[in-house]
């Protein structure tokens, strides 16, 4: 058995990672698990096709740089560089639709609501700026309570602050009466009910309800309004794209790990964990180790394998596992190369450098959806397109494209029993047909096209029942109940010393890094009370800056 670690951290999904450079950065010893030979997990780009760098999961990253954590441990100079998305998202015209101008949502307000004005007319412009005025400082709620554990009071400051008396004269008890009865509107609406409340053009209304939707559920459901309105922060800093591709971030976190004395084992999965005394057995593929803490940053189902694995309850595990709602499936993705970029009418190249939302009534949407829960492929795809090459250059060959075609809501478990291997090919084409009535001429250009369906990204990233967020991203699975009220402050209860992140926990999927973080500073506490004092600098002031950031 090697020398005991200060954390053994499983996985290196970027939360993982993130955790990970925090207490190295401390000064702790730190060696990461990964089973995969390639770091990163979903946030990981390869060659998939010569000269192409293609990334396995994420491309655009909407939340990382809103959390302070890319600035406090300085990832720039380890290599990482964002550029904006600007336009931050485009609504093409529909099919077959002539004379019809796109919806160009740029970084700059005003550019914004004067292109809506030309597709939408003046009404819902002035709708767009009054919905962006309206839901900026509750997007900006949203980010801080996604910064912190789901705790009550957390969420509380987050959400429902109270500012002193108001100056019509009212109590304070008076004016946070009616500050949580409209925020509690405002953040449990349907997102569908939001967009019929602010805006009349329904093109506008679908753009708007399929950025939403990439979170998962549909805006049709309870709870969905703050994923539309988290549109509004995308003027104040919009999606970022890694110049090399999305396992840029990846990339430089490791830099600053082997910088801080961390070890990354790759191609060495973890196969048990099991407590012993004051700390943890880790048993993986090349030995046993020991290590006082445990970050879990694997997806919830797979820490739990683990625990049994190491002896845990076996019945608590079943009652978890039987109320962490994975879902039926997110979606497929389509990993094109081309000789083109994609010709969106009226949209010039250098404007696709953000989301494609190719969706021009919430109808679609739903017939999509619907197909899904029946589990079946949808008949028409639903489809967002990203073409970075004209930003980033180096992730194509010269005069060549990288374009992604992200599909969402495909089903993992197929009804009529047939299997993702056998079909992929063909909805493949669907989802390429797609694109193409909105951009004619994209199929006759793609000259390498890389297909990922939900069963594959399973089986290649670890995203059980194909669902890139973990756990489904619905109300009842979100902030104190992800995944479950009794793991949803990263702990297991009686397993101390181990902290859980990852997609599966608060504030859920996508590229944000804060479960890591939080991981971090729980197990940074279980260090300094076991007498494990830091060597380098103390706790508070290894997490202070970031919390500062997030404060501001």
């Amino acid at each position: 058995m090697t020398a005991e670690l200060d954390c053994a951290v499983v996985g290196s999904g970027h939360n993982a990672l993130v955790g990970a450079a925090y207490l190295a950065r401390a000064g702790r010893s730190v060696t990461v698990f990964e089973r995969d030979t390639v770091p990163g997990g979903a946030v990981s780009t390869v060659e998939r096709f010569p000269g192409f760098r293609i990334d396995r999961g994420s491309s655009a990253h909407l939340m990382i740089r809103h959390t302070g954590i890319v600035d406090d441990l300085e990832l720039s100079r380890y290599g990482l560089t964002y550029l904006d998305c600007d336009p931050w998202a485009f609504a093409p015209p529909p099919p077959g639709a002539r004379g019809v101008p796109p919806i160009l949502f740029r970084v700059d307000l005003d550019a914004t609501c004067e292109s809506i004005a030309r597709a939408c007319g003046a009404r819902d412009a002035a709708a767009y700026r009054r919905f962006v005025g309206d839901w900026l400082p509750r997007a900006r709620a949203m980010m801080t309570a996604f910064g912190a554990p789901p705790s009550p009071s957390h969420l509380g400051r987050a959400f429902w602050p109270a500012r002193g008396r108001v100056p019509n004269g009212h109590s304070i008890r008076a004016n946070l009466s009616r500050t949580v009865v409209g925020m509690s509107h405002a953040f449990l609406q349907s997102g569908d009910s939001l967009l019929d409340e602010y805006f009349d053009d329904e093109r506008l209304r679908a753009a708007l309800a399929w950025f939403g939707s990439q979170s998962g559920p549909a805006m049709s459901e309870p709870g969905t309004a703050p994923m539309v309105g988290f549109a509004a922060l995308m003027h104040v800093r919009p999606p970022g794209r890694a110049i090399g591709g999305s396992g840029a971030l990846t990339a430089a976190l490791l830099t600053r790990l082997a910088a801080d004395g961390a070890v990354v084992r790759l191609g060495t999965p973890v196969t048990a964990l099991a407590p012993d005394g004051a700390g943890w057995l880790v048993t993986t593929a090349g030995g046993t180790v020991r290590a006082r803490t445990v970050l879990a940053g694997s997806h919830i189902l797979a820490t739990l394998d683990l625990l049994a694995a190491g002896g845990y309850d076996a019945t608590r595990i079943a009652a978890w596992r039987r109320r962490i709602e994975v879902g039926r499936g997110v979606g497929m993705v389509l990993r094109l190369g081309t000789d083109a970029m994609p010709a969106f009418p009226g949209i010039a190249a250098a404007d696709q450098a953000g989301l494609g939302l190719l969706a021009a009534d919430r109808a679609h949407l739903a017939r999509t959806r619907g197909d899904m829960l029946a589990g079946l492929p949808p008949t028409r795809p639903a489809v967002l397109s990203m073409a970075f090459s004209t930003l980033d250059p180096s992730i194509a060959p010269p005069g060549a494209h990288n374009v992604t075609l992200w599909a969402q809501w495909h089903p993992y478990r197929l009804a009529d029993g047939s299997r993702w291997p056998d079909i992929a090919g063909r909805e493949a084409d669907r989802v390429l047909a797609e694109a193409d009535a909105w951009a004619p001429g994209l199929s006759a250009s793609v000259t390498h096209r890389y297909i990922q369906t939900p069963d594959l990204l399973e089986s290649e990233l670890g995203l059980i029942g194909g669902n890139v967020m973990h756990v489904e991203m619905a109300l009842h699975d979100m902030l104190l109940f992800r995944p479950t009220p009794e793991l949803a402050a990263q702990r297991v209860p009686g397993a101390p010393g181990l902290a859980l992140a990852g997609a599966s926990m608060h504030p859920g999927g996508g590229v944000n890094g804060a479960s890591g973080r939080s991981a971090a500073r729980l197990l940074e506490h279980d260090l300094r009370r076991s007498g494990r004092g830091i060597a380098r600098r103390g706790a508070r002031g290894v997490f202070a800056g970031a919390a500062a950031r997030l404060a501001r």
